[in-house]
């Protein structure tokens, strides 16, 4: 991966969304032919390094928990963490990706549903 960008701290990542920096293409194919600018971004599926993470699936609360906003400090939400970690190499499908262009840096917003496959360097289970 590249040198982190320090602007990304200004964003939060909502809910069950991943942040994906998109892994530089080659502009030529095995072959030596020279590939269109653009052509390796319409693929349908895609693949880059999570740079940020949301919290997770929100859960709800149960019906028998005590709530009393008034007593409570933070935020009453629990979230069910995703699979996705900061630093996997994740490949996602395209079609349920949406492109942005942040500090000049092109990025992908993905559903953890649109991700396919994780590769992670650690092989810790939690």
């Amino acid at each position: 991966m590249n040198k982190p960008n320090l602007a990304l701290d200004k964003l939060i990542v909502v809910g069950d969304r991943v942040l994906i920096k998109p892994k530089s293409q080659p502009d030529k194919t095995h072959g030596g032919l020279y590939l269109p600018p653009g052509y390796k971004d319409k693929e349908e599926i895609q693949s880059g390094y999570v740079v940020k993470c949301g919290p997770g699936y929100p859960i709800p609360m149960a019906a028998e928990e005590d709530f009393e906003p008034w007593k409570h400090n933070g935020d009453p939400t629990r979230y069910l963490p995703l699979q996705a970690r900061v630093g996997d190499r994740a490949i996602f499908l395209q079609k349920g990706a949406i492109e942005i262009v942040y500090d000049q840096e092109k990025y992908f917003i993905v559903s953890q549903n649109a991700i396919l496959l994780l590769e992670r360097d650690d092989f810790s289970v939690e």
